[in-house]
């Protein structure tokens, strides 16, 4: 089924960090993965994983150092990692051209949200919620990725009492969060969070009437 909603788009502006390898194929043609560092003004850096067709104009020349400029869209997968499925984030890009602009991270999303809100605070009493948003893919509702999105302040305790099955369209950033996690034999371990950082947030139905829907 086709649909002329724009429900994801992403634009981004930075650094390549780290030099593409091919990660993949699909019908004979190669996709490449590499990271691309994007400094907040803050001077905080994401480090975002990317995946772009080798085919793409500038594809195949991109090396590390080189400030570049893409449009593109946030997705996820899932992936098996030692017998426990992860849903994995990236960016895809359509486009890429050189580019001397200032640091760029923006996206915007429409999608439903698929489980009930978590809402908290931090011990300084910043009000924080996370969602997952089922955002269906441009040329098919067939598809969907599910994207982690966390909301600030007044958002957060907007959202937080917002049923499963309703319709958000969001814009904030893409960024990257390091974080330890204890293991089963008391090790720990450091990881990487990649999620959207939504500043701004419009309800547009509740159409679903509170069906979960299941990754």
């Amino acid at each position: 089924m086709e649909t002329n909603e724009i429900s994801n788009t992403a634009l981004l502006a930075g650094t390549v960090k780290s030099k593409p390898v091919i990660s993949h194929q699909i019908e004979g043609e190669n996709f490449l993965d590499f990271e691309l560092d994007v400094e907040r003004l803050s001077k905080t850096v994401d480090t975002i994983p990317v995946t772009i067709s080798e085919r793409t104009e500038n594809a195949k020349h991109l090396k590390v150092g080189d400030k570049i400029l893409m449009h593109g869209q946030y997705r996820s997968h899932n992936k098996n990692i030692n017998d426990k499925n992860r849903l994995l984030l990236h960016f895809f890009a359509k486009d890429v051209e050189p580019s001397n602009s200032e640091q760029l991270n923006e996206v915007k999303l429409v999608g439903y949200i698929c489980k009930a809100p978590v809402y908290r605070k931090t011990p300084f009493e910043r009000e924080i919620c996370d969602i997952l948003l089922a955002v269906n893919r441009t040329t098919s509702y067939h598809r969907s990725d599910y994207i982690p999105c966390i909301f600030w302040g007044r958002n957060a305790r907007f959202v937080s009492s917002l049923p499963v099955g309703t319709k958000l369209e969001i814009a904030g950033r893409i960024q990257s969060r390091n974080y330890i996690k204890a293991q089963e034999d008391g090790t720990v371990e450091e990881k990487i969070a990649y999620e959207v950082s939504c500043q701004n947030v419009a309800v547009l139905e509740n159409s679903l009437k509170g069906e979960e829907r299941v990754l």
